[in-house]
């Protein structure tokens, strides 16, 4: 009998985990205690302070929180972290592969010892509520063991080939390139940083920690849990403060080996033209960025699962992740059905302050996201649109002191609209009808990006025409948990195609470790 596999903890199943609030709260309590410390850089095995002067980070919960005051760093700290990541290189790729695993499985169980104390940093940093901010733990912990076993499984990544001549012994042996920048962004703090830093480290290169200004704690929590595991100083760096501070130095130096950014398209294809242009050759660039992320709902499908999905993918975390449900493609015999349906589930979510047990939605992650939302609903009016649910800044006493926004779905716009086209990252998703599923693909596709995308149906032709053709890295069907969101680490491959990624080879799946190696192929002759 074949044996089942042990349920994996998700998005969806920790809903259902009532000893986690416990813990966690206590976690709480214990946080606030630690509001408005200094944190220094981590270069080498020196801890530096700027300066040039200090930020302080506020949590979007509530603006007059300061969850701690950090260094602005410099280009010069820049290439102090390039130096000793460079000077670290050679030990660090030299350690057998075996024990790189050993620390790697030593950095989760740290983070399993960590995750509540993680997870309040995620909370108070970027306003995750209490599930997702602990999902985002645990999926750092597997992502960790699947890689640990991806590379013990591939042998190191060394492989015997047959001879190309008599008496030929041919190896070929994958190799790190050496100093990669990670730079992450603020909607999987944790997780996303720990992907790139992982997939650089396990594989021997060594990595300057570039977290997002918005959420540098985050990021030195798993500087730590790394160096706590046993990565030396040096092949592991952790700089902060203002992107721009620190990109002219990354994209030119010619110590950097390769560079994997997670965040959005602009910024991304920025980064890609000039470490193209400044370097003396080719060099590997990893890129994640944004996409519009799209769902149909056909005649035949299940409507409570279609609804469930949507509400899920599009409203978790205010809609703030690559993999959010942006825009909706209705077939026309279950609009109305739908629509009633989905403006009911979507009043029942509770937005508010994530530290509270019952909330759903917390905040946006800044001021500039709300502009750009009462931009979006003004755009919409004008062009005929109709606010279904929501359309709300809310401003009352309760989310006086954060940047909260309704889960908002917006109907009457043609396809071609820029709501259809542009990422926002925020709670809002526009719909629109098709006739045909051959209209509907069509539709699909009508975008640069191509990250997730979603189908639900119950008719098995639909479906199979809908992962033949639609061309985006990362496909749904059925799926009430989360539409387009919830990727897995061994489960689901995280890859963005055309404007939403760089490499093909997605994190989570079996092909992303390749990214960080070269090979080099060895011949001894008897």
């Amino acid at each position: 009998m074949a044996k089942t596999a042990s349920p994996k903890i998700t998005y969806v199943t920790l809903f259902a985990d009532e000893t986690i609030h416990s813990k966690y709260e206590a976690a709480l309590e214990k946080f606030e205690k630690q509001f408005g410390q200094r944190y220094p850089l981590h270069i080498g095995e020196d801890e530096v302070w700027s300066t040039i002067g200090e930020f302080t980070h506020q949590s979007p919960i509530d603006t007059s929180i300061t969850v701690g005051t950090f260094q602005i760093g410099t280009r010069e700290h820049a290439k102090l972290a390039i130096e000793a990541a460079k000077k670290a290189f050679p030990m660090w790729s030299t350690k057998s592969w075996q024990e790189r695993i050993k620390i790697m499985n030593k950095a989760a169980n740290l983070i399993d010892e960590r995750k509540f104390d993680i997870a309040v940093a995620i909370t108070y940093e970027v306003g995750k509520n209490r599930v997702e901010a602990l999902a985002e733990c645990w999926e750092a912990i597997d992502a960790i063991k699947f890689y640990s076993k991806n590379m013990e499984d591939k042998k190191g990544y060394i492989e015997k080939m047959d001879g190309g001549g008599p008496g030929e012994d041919c190896t070929v042996v994958s190799k790190p390139f050496g100093v990669w920048p990670v730079i992450s962004p603020f909607n999987f703090p944790f997780m996303l940083a720990n992907g790139m830093a992982l997939g650089a480290l396990l594989t021997g290169n060594t990595v300057i920690l570039k977290p997002t200004i918005e959420a540098p704690l985050t990021g030195l929590m798993l500087y730590n849990v790394f160096k706590d595991a046993g990565v030396p100083a040096g092949a592991i760096n952790y700089v902060t403060g203002p992107g721009p501070n620190f990109e002219a130095e990354f994209v030119s130096n010619r110590d950097v080996a390769g560079i994997a950014f997670t965040g959005s398209r602009d910024v991304g294809m920025r980064l890609y033209r000039e470490f193209l242009t400044q370097q003396p050759y080719p060099k590997p660039m990893i890129l994640e960025m944004g996409s519009k992320n799209p769902v149909l709902v056909t005649s035949s499908a299940n409507i409570s699962k279609a609804v469930e999905g949507t509400v899920r993918s599009a409203f978790g975390y205010g809609g703030q992740k690559c993999s959010a449900t942006s825009r909706i493609y209705l077939q026309s015999g279950v609009r109305d059905k739908f629509l009633k349906a989905l403006c009911e589930r979507t009043e029942k979510i509770v937005v508010g302050d994530p530290r509270e047990k019952e909330v759903f939605v917390g905040p946006v992650i800044k001021e500039g996201v709300v502009e750009k939302f009462t931009v979006a609903l003004r755009e919409a009016m004008e062009a005929g649109g109709k606010v279904l649910s929501g359309g709300k800044v809310l401003k009352t006493d309760k989310f006086g002191k954060g940047f909260y926004l309704s889960p908002t779905i917006i109907t009457g716009l043609p396809s071609t609209h820029r709501l259809f086209k542009d990422e926002l990252f925020m709670p809002l998703i526009v719909l629109n009808e098709f006739k045909t599923l051959e209209e509907a693909i069509a539709k699909v596709n009508d975008t640069e990006y191509g990250l997730t995308a979603g189908i639900f149906s119950e008719d098995p032709k639909e479906i199979q025409a809908f992962m033949n053709q639609v061309q985006f890295g990362v496909l749904y069907a059925n799926r009430s948990g989360g539409a387009t969101t919830g990727a897995w680490p061994g489960a689901q491959s995280f890859t963005g195609w055309n404007a939403s990624g760089a490499t093909g080879r997605g994190v989570c799946g079996p092909n992303y470790l390749l990214n960080f190696l070269r090979d080099q192929s060895q011949t001894l002759v008897s």
